[in-house]
């Protein structure tokens, strides 16, 4: 009887064991990363840093920062734990675990990658993610005019710490006041200063990274190849970005905004025609860019083009400029708010003028959608004929929206490879295009045709010969890497489309720096074979 009863434990704890296979695994790996992390961070890792999939709280902590719901999807592979680092050191002992353990590994700053990949994983399992969001100090010193932002911190938190210090500094990095500024300005970092000072990569003048051996590195020692290729060669590629020293720019005690709407019956069409020839030409102090959108129903359907502008002056300035420059805008000055700096930057973000700056604080994002986005570079103004053959392809779409952003100024001055990020002399402007939905069970396959449909009609008015795209509007559609499987030839589908003759450069940092790939994504820059030259494609 003893024996019996014995052999029925033992079959009662080998069907236990059998049924929670899957939770074994998950918690041997939560498991030995703690074990591992304890060894070698330099302070205590509490266990409430991790957030498994078996915590109540993982779809709340998982969602918290991620902007594109598609990668939320029931269907889509979600990380073994998320880990978040309360200091350096805990960041330190994560790649060193990761690696010892073969573990990989993605790091979210913001969530703010277009298809989701700082929380998701389409090629490769089982995955964890390093979520900076406590690394968000600030210090601002406007005596050397600089500050010291940490990866975790939003633009918004940003530009609000700016602006406590001083009414005459900014910075030029983006629009949307949420964006994580570790991985945005790895991108380029664009925003309503960009004609005036360039991007926000361009006003990096340090940075502390961990490399793929778990040191912590600055300028001085990861050296000039590596700090030129982290301002605007993509995110997590060569390291997980710490912080970064910022220069801060002079801005006037006032500015303009405005926003100017017109239909395509208020002759919409010829008003964008002309703003393509003048929107890289005027003052460098006036930012305008347009947002095209389908508005109304029926028969009162219409596509409206929305110039949403910022000038670093006053109204009376700004009104010269425009009568003098683009007189057929038809600006007046009721359509125009003069402001402080900080207050342009709500604005711009969509926030109701009289918002108060502290919500920069809260570091939230106006706005989470399901969505697909594409980008492109134009060098020519778009024919009014191919304008018109394009609004109808936009009312073919439920809610498709484009965003067109103006270069010249200061990004005409810049050379191509003076860091990372190309595209400068001889772009009039960018686009990008969305289609955005917020039914999680609406039919994600026609939107995805209808964009790229879209993209395949531009085809002959942007950037040829590589036709360009802007890397932090990232896109799948273009190529991706493969698990353990990747190659220079392969990655140039991408590559060379958001870095020009730079993706080559890239590919050589990225071999010297991280040579066994530990850091890579779907579209992250692949290292060369050992002793191997790059397989260049004959056209």
């Amino acid at each position: 009887m003893i024996f019996s009863s014995n052999y029925n434990i033992l079959l009662i704890l080998s069907s236990v064991l059998l049924l929670s296979v899957s939770e074994t695994s998950s918690v041997s790996i939560l498991d030995n990363f703690f074990q591992c992390l304890s060894s070698y961070s330099q302070r205590s890792v509490p266990f409430s840093a991790f957030c498994s999939q078996k915590n109540t709280s993982f779809s709340s902590v998982l969602q918290s920062s991620a902007q594109n719901l598609r990668y939320l999807k029931p269907s889509v592979s979600k990380p073994e734990f998320i880990f978040t680092p309360s200091d350096e050191s805990q960041v330190q002992a994560s790649v060193i675990c990761s690696k010892e353990l073969g573990i990989h590994l993605r790091v979210r700053s913001g969530g703010h990658d277009y298809e989701g990949l700082s929380y998701a994983s389409e090629i490769e399992t089982p995955f964890i993610i390093v979520d900076l969001a406590k690394l968000r100090s600030i210090t601002v010193s406007i005596d050397d005019n600089s500050a010291w932002v940490q990866a975790g911190a939003t633009n918004g938190e940003l530009y609000y710490r700016i602006a406590e210090k001083s009414k005459i500094h900014g910075f030029p990095a983006g629009l949307c006041s949420s964006l994580g500024i570790g991985g945005h300005i790895t991108g380029g970092a664009y925003g309503t200063m960009m004609r005036k000072y360039g991007l926000g990569a361009d006003n990096v003048i340090d940075a502390r990274i961990i490399d793929v051996t778990g040191r912590v590195l600055d300028r001085a020692s990861m050296g000039e190849d590596l700090f030129w290729a982290i301002r605007g060669g993509g995110g997590a590629s060569f390291g997980i970005i710490l912080s970064w020293k910022i220069r801060l720019v002079p801005v006037p005690t006032t500015v303009t905004v405005f926003t100017v709407s017109r239909t395509l019956e208020q002759n919409g069409t010829k008003l964008l025609h002309k703003w393509q020839q003048v929107a890289d030409k005027v003052d460098e102090n006036l930012f305008i860019r347009v947002i095209i959108q389908v508005t109304g129903t029926g028969k009162q359907k219409t596509i409206t083009t929305s110039y949403n502008a910022l000038f670093l002056g006053s109204v009376q300035r700004l009104l010269q400029v425009t009568q003098d420059s683009f007189p057929e805008l038809g600006l007046t000055r009721k359509d125009c708010i003069e402001t402080s700096w900080i207050k342009s930057v709500l604005y711009i973000a969509g926030y109701p003028i009289n918002t108060p700056p502290e919500i920069l604080l809260q570091g939230k994002s106006l706005f989470k959608n399901y969505f697909k986005a594409k980008s492109d570079f134009v060098k020519e103004p778009i024919p009014e004929t191919a304008l018109e053959c394009l609004w109808k392809k936009l009312m073919e779409e439920d809610s498709p929206l484009m965003i067109l952003n103006p270069y010249g100024g200061m990004m005409s001055k810049i050379s191509e490879s003076e860091i990372a990020f190309p595209h400068r002399k001889g772009t009039l402007f960018m686009i990008q295009y969305l289609t955005l939905w917020e039914d999680v069970n609406e039919d994600e396959t026609k939107h995805m045709e209808w964009i790229r449909r879209l993209y395949n009609y531009m085809g002959p008015y942007v950037s040829m010969f590589p036709r360009g795209a802007y890397v932090n509007y990232r896109d799948l559609d273009l190529g991706m890497n493969k698990k353990n499987e990747t190659s220079f030839i392969k990655a140039s589908a991408w590559g060379f489309r958001y870095f020009k003759d730079n993706f080559e450069r890239l590919v050589k940092v990225k071999t010297i720096v991280d040579p066994d790939n530990f850091f890579r994504h779907e579209q992250s820059i692949p290292p060369l074979p050992i002793e191997s030259e790059p397989e260049y494609c004959v056209a």
